[in-house]
C-alpha cells in the first residue's frame, strides 16, 4: 500500500481528529465519519467533560504536529495535588520536581483545535453520521445521515469511536475476538466553582482532591478563574447517587463533606439534578486489527480517568502508529500487527495504573504515612534522579518510557518502599535512611 491510499476514521473525537491529522500529512485522502453534530456549530454537551490533564505523552503529540505552543496557551499548569480535609485543613503534595508539572485543559477547546487544523490540513469530516454497519472484509462502513444510508469504503478503515465503539461491535462478531468491559461501583457527575471576577477563589496551580474514603470531589482550574469539578460517588447503595433526589438532599450532603467547596459553588443544586450522572469503565480487547481495519483510543483500551492517562495514552497511539509507518514506508499490513502488539501491552499497564491511582485518591493521599512514603520517595529521586524515578513521574513526565515498564519498575520499588515504610520510628528517623542502599536493591 502506498501514500495514495484512502483512509475511513469513524470518529471525530480527540483521537480521530489527531489520527486524521497525522494520516492527511503524509499524503492519504482521510475522511471521518461522526455520529455528533458539528461541535463548532453546534456547540457541546456541557456536564460530561471530566475536565483533562495534558501530560507530556500527549504534548510530544500535539509538538510532532506544530500544535503544542497552541494549546499550551490555553491551559492552566497544575503542579501538585492539593488535598482538603474535612476540617478545612489543606496539605500538598508536588506531582514531580522544580519545573514539573500536568495541565488542565478544555475537551471541547482542544477538540475543536485539532478539528480546525485537520479540516485546514485536507481531512474531509462528515458529521451526523451514525456507523449502522461495519464489514471488516471490505473495510466498508454503512452510516445513517438524516433518514439516509452512506456508504463509505477505504483501502484501511480505523475506528476511533469510543469506549462504546460501533466498529468494535464488528469486531466483536469475529472468531477468537476477545473482550470485557468492567464497571466501577462509582459514577461521576460535573460541577463547578465560578470565578470572582475573573480570578481564581482557591489555588490556581494545582488539582484539589477532598478525599472522602469511599468517595472524592476534585476539581481542575480553568483559564477563565473558574474550576470545573467532577464528584466521583457510589451509584447505588446507601451513600450514592441514588440516595439524592433533592436539592435539599444535596444541598445538606455537601455542607457536610465538602464544606469548603460548599462556600464556593452557588449554583451547586441546580447543576447537580441538571447535568447527567455518568458511569465509568475499562474496556479491554484483542485482537485490535482485522484485515484492513484497526481500533485506536478508548475503542481499544478505555481507561479510568483518575491516571489523567486516557486521553495521553489515545495521542500517543497516534504517535507510535505515525512512527510505524515512517519505519515500515507505510506498508500497513506490516505497520498493524506490529502496532497492536506494542500498544496493548501498554493499554493493559495503564488500565491498571488508572485503577491503581483510583483508590489512592480516594482512601490515601490524605493519609499521614502515605505523605511520608511520598517524601522519602522524592527524596531518594532527589539524591538518584536517573535510578529512583516515582511512578507518577515514570508515568506523567518520561514520555519515552512505555507504559508497561513503569508498572513493573513501579512494582519493584513499591515492594522495596513496603520494606522501608516497616522500620521503627520511621516518621522521626527517615532522614537517616541509607538511601543509597535503597537504590541498590532495585
Amino acid at each position: 500500500m502506498h501514500k495514495a491510499q484512502h483512509i475511513v476514521i469513524v470518529g471525530a473525537g480527540l483521537v480521530g481528529s489527531m489520527l486524521a491529522l497525522y494520516l492527511v500529512r503524509r499524503g492519504y485522502r482521510v475522511q471521518v465519519y461522526e455520529r455528533r453534530a458539528d461541535m463548532r456549530k453546534a456547540g457541546y454537551d456541557h456536564g460530561r467533560s471530566i475536565n483533562l490533564a495534558l501530560s507530556n505523552r500527549g504534548l510530544a503529540a500535539l509538538h510532532e504536529l506544530g500544535l503544542e505552543e497552541t494549546i499550551r496557551a490555553t491551559t492552566v499548569a497544575m503542579k501538585g495535588r492539593m488535598m482538603h480535609a474535612l476540617d478545612g485543613t489543606l496539605s500538598y503534595l508536588p506531582y514531580g520536581t522544580e519545573g514539573q508539572y500536568i495541565n488542565s485543559v478544555s475537551r471541547s477547546g482542544l477538540n475543536l483545535t485539532l478539528l480546525d487544523a485537520a479540516e485546514r490540513a485536507g481531512v474531509e469530516f462528515h458529521f451526523e453520521h451514525r456507523c449502522q454497519r461495519v464489514n471488516l472484509e471490505q473495510t466498508e462502513a454503512q452510516f445513517e445521515h438524516h433518514g439516509q444510508l452512506v456508504m463509505a469504503q477505504g483501502d484501511i478503515l480505523l475506528g476511533t469511536d469510543g469506549a462504546f465503539s460501533a466498529v468494535r461491535g464488528a469486531f466483536q462478531l469475529t472468531d477468537r475476538f476477545n473482550y470485557s468491559q468492567t464497571f466501577i461501583d462509582h459514577a461521576y457527575k460535573e460541577l463547578t466553582i465560578p470565578a470572582d471576577q475573573g480570578t481564581f477563589r482557591m489555588e490556581s496551580h494545582a488539582l484539589h482532591i477532598w478525599p472522602r474514603e469511599s468517595y472524592m470531589l476534585i476539581a481542575l482550574p480553568n483559564p477563565g478563574g473558574d474550576f470545573t469539578c467532577t464528584l466521583f460517588y457510589p451509584a447505588e447503595g446507601p451513600q450514592s447517587f441514588a440516595q439524592l433526589h433533592t436539592k435539599e438532599q444535596v444541598d445538606a450532603f455537601f455542607r457536610k463533606q465538602f464544606p469548603d467547596a460548599h462556600a464556593l459553588m452557588p449554583a451547586l443544586t441546580d447543576e447537580f439534578m441538571k447535568n447527567p450522572t455518568s458511569s465509568l469503565l475499562t474496556v479491554r480487547c484483542f485482537p485490535w486489527v482485522r484485515n484492513h481495519a484497526a481500533l485506536l483510543g478508548d475503542a481499544a483500551h478505555a481507561i479510568l480517568p483518575f491516571f489523567g492517562q486516557g486521553m495521553n495514552a489515545g495521542f500517543e497511539d497516534c504517535r507510535v502508529l505515525n512512527q510505524l509507518l515512517d519505519e515500515h514506508h507505510d506498508e500497513w499490513d506490516a505497520v498493524l500487527p506490529v502496532f497492536q502488539q506494542l500498544r496493548k501491552v501498554d493499554a493493559d499497564a495503564i488500565a491498571q495504573l488508572a485503577y491503581d491511582n483510583f483508590i489512592e485518591m480516594r482512601d490515601l493521599v490524605a493519609d499521614p504515612e502515605f505523605l511520608l512514603r511520598k517524601k522519602i520517595e522524592a527524596h531518594l529521586h532527589k539524591l538518584f534522579p536517573d535510578r529512583w524515578i516515582p511512578l507518577y513521574s515514570m508515568v506523567t513526565f518520561h514520555e519515552h518510557m512505555r507504559y508497561s515498564e513503569a508498572l513493573a519498575t513501579g512494582r519493584k520499588q513499591q515492594a522495596i518502599m513496603d520494606e522501608v515504610m516497616r522500620t521503627k520510628d520511621l516518621d522521626t528517623r527517615w532522614t537517616a535512611l541509607d538511601f543509597a542502599g535503597i537504590v541498590a536493591r532495585l
